[in-house]
């Protein structure tokens, strides 16, 4: 619950929250309620969930990403959020490469998936850097969403 400030404050930002069709967050109990329900609930229901991603050299908590099982959904699904600030330097590739290492080989998952609003031009490209191939589309936190596909005979 280290990340409760951060994450609010992070959420906070409208170019941030721009493409996740999540509602918001309205306040600081409200994004710490997400994460002790549905961050830490994941861990105790699956046993993985999202990772906090922080900078090596000072440990600053810039964002979140990982595997996540939807249960709507009844798959897996890689996702990140970052802070402004971090955008364009490779963090969102590195921490979805080491995700998907993990899902794959620690998780022993088949297939990942990931959902992307259309007009999320950055997201889309980082997906293609990690070998996605579009797959489909999905109705996703009240928005159409495109719907991509990693296999681990892909990686």
């Amino acid at each position: 619950m280290d990340d409760v400030h951060a994450s609010y404050e992070m959420n906070l930002d409208p170019s941030v929250s721009r493409y996740t069709h999540d509602g918001g967050v309205v306040s600081l109990e409200e994004i710490e309620r997400r994460i002790r329900e549905d961050v830490l609930g994941d861990y105790s229901k699956h046993g993985y969930g999202r990772f906090a991603v922080t900078l090596k050299d000072t440990g600053e908590f810039i964002g979140f990403c990982s595997i996540k099982y939807l249960e709507d959904h009844k798959l897996n699904d890689l996702g990140y959020r970052l802070k402004h600030d971090y955008w364009g330097n490779g963090y969102a590739t590195e921490a979805s490469k080491a995700s998907l290492e993990y899902g794959f080989n620690t998780l022993d998952l088949t297939e990942i998936f990931a959902f992307v609003l259309p007009k999320n031009e950055r997201s889309i490209r980082v997906l293609h850097k990690l070998g996605f191939k579009k797959c489909g589309k999905v109705f996703e936190d009240g928005a159409w969403a495109e719907k991509y596909i990693i296999e681990h005979s892909d990686t």
